[in-house]
């Protein structure tokens, strides 16, 4: 079957659900939606109506439910799944399922063997150490000896002391844990062993699994992410560069995204940011390798205030960032790279048909995440009606939305209140500023929640932020 023959169920929502069907239409692919009740107002409903008819568009009850989706599936004669990002992006046993069913589908991001080896975060670390790539100090397996523990922990602290850190911290962890849940901090190595046994405990009682990581606290560091996509079977395997996600919430979660990951021609660093760059990029390329990695992904990197990188995780699927990557991205010369449609394209089994020396990279790219909370308020939602959305059309500027700009939208309470994404172009980080300013400046962004109280949004925070950029 060609690539064309295909049909691709979008089981996601939102903006990434309006960049999937676009990205079908290019590849001149035949698409399927679906949505929930409290969906049906979204951008992405409309666009698949318009773009694809009625029998374009399925209603679940539910994006979570997987019977439900393989079942809308088998009725479109569906051939492929794109996932999208959330929901099943980076569940191995729903790619598992996708492709060892009766009916076999095509499960658009890696395969289910890359996604559980890379996604078990214990075995990247295990994996990465093989081939000295560098990871947060600390164990690579669970603990599940209170000694050991200790004596790991107290290593830890030694450690950090021998590094000139004045406050050294230990993070214990419940390995099963995710989101969050399950670690704490330690200061003092004398109070080691009851929060061990803390959180030992706390990881019996959740997770029904006892194991604890010990990790060495990382503090004062900036995000970075280098972007790896990749052809079926893992052989030719290529990056569109790093970027810089540092700006983030209160919560840790990402607001603001700049490729690439430093600027060493115009902010002065304490450390070589050129050949930073240049090793964490052949650290992900290495590890990309290894697994035969074969489809796109993210390898996320912390990087210190005195140019030490350290593997963090790897993200098995597509990105809300990988459009600010895709925005200083040329292959072989040219403007317009889109990494979804890449994705695609890929995961349908195309070749790759180009090498790393046709990518080059020109210029500085802004992402902007708009959303409707309140970041005085520890970033708090906010629930309402959009009465005005708009923007002037610029050639430097790209805006990615389910959000209508002709009629008013009620901001559905069961998803986080996304608005849009703005990637912001310029050839330098001064321009790209600049613009970036300018487009901030000039969206309209208006609505009212049921008493009246005008909306919230976090356009203020990110004009703050703009002039932070690549900075530590």
């Amino acid at each position: 079957m060609s690539t064309t023959a295909h049909k691709v169920l979008v089981a996601n929502r939102g903006e990434i659900a309006v960049r999937i069907v676009q990205a079908c239409r290019k590849l001149g692919l035949e698409f399927v939606c679906v949505y929930t009740a409290e969906d049906a107002a979204s951008g992405h409903v409309r666009l698949a109506r318009e773009l694809g008819g009625p029998k374009s568009l399925y209603r679940v009850a539910s994006y979570h439910d997987a019977n439900e989706i393989l079942s809308v599936a088998d009725e479109a004669e569906a051939t492929a799944v794109h996932p999208g990002y959330g929901f099943f992006a980076e569940d191995y046993r729903f790619a598992r399922r996708v492709s060892q069913r009766d009916r076999k589908l095509i499960f658009i991001g890696p395969s289910w063997r890359v996604i559980r080896e890379l996604g078990d975060k214990i075995n990247t670390k295990r994996l990465a150490r093989s081939l000295d790539v560098p990871t947060v100090p600390g164990s690579d397996r669970p603990i599940y000896d209170e000694m050991e523990a200790e004596r790991v922990a107290r290593s830890l602290f030694e450690f950090q002391i021998s590094q000139g850190i004045e406050s050294p911290l230990v993070l214990v962890k419940a390995s099963a844990g995710g989101g969050g849940m399950g670690i704490e901090e330690v200061h003092d190595p004398d109070l080691f062993r009851s929060v061990y046994r803390r959180v030992r405990n706390y990881a019996a009682r959740q997770f029904k699994d006892e194991g604890v990581l010990i990790e060495q606290r990382i503090r004062d560091f900036n995000h970075l992410e280098v972007q790896i996509v990749a052809e079926r079977g893992g052989a030719n395997i290529v990056h569109f560069g790093t970027r810089n996600c540092s700006i983030q919430s209160t919560g840790l979660q990402k607001r603001v995204e700049v490729a690439p990951g430093f600027d060493p021609g115009a902010v002065a660093y304490d450390f070589d940011a050129a050949k930073l760059l240049e090793d964490i990029t052949r650290h992900s390329l290495a590890l990309a390798r290894r697994v035969k990695y074969d489809n796109v992904g993210t390898w996320e990197w912390i990087v210190t205030r005195d140019g030490r990188p350290y593997l963090m995780e790897v993200n098995t699927r597509i990105q809300v960032e990988n459009g600010v990557s895709a925005a200083i991205a040329r292959i072989k010369g040219k403007q317009g790279v889109d990494l979804i449609a890449e994705q695609i394209r890929l995961g349908l089994g195309a070749p790759l048909g180009y090498t790393q020396e046709d990518i080059t990279f020109e210029g500085m790219g802004i992402e902007y995440r708009i959303i409707a909370e309140d970041p005085a308020n520890r970033f708090a939602p906010w629930v309402g009606r959009i009465e005005k959305f708009g923007w002037p059309s610029r050639e430097w500027l790209k805006m990615h939305t389910q959000v209508p700009t002709d009629e008013p939208y009620t901001i559905p309470t069961e998803f986080d209140p996304n608005l849009a994404l703005g990637i912001v172009w310029g050839k330098d980080i001064s321009e790209v500023r600049q613009r970036g300013l300018e487009f901030l400046d000039s969206l309209v962004l208006e609505g009212r929640n049921a008493t009246g109280d005008p909306l919230k949004s976090n356009i203020a925070f990110l004009r703050e932020k703009t002039n932070r950029i690549l900075l530590f």
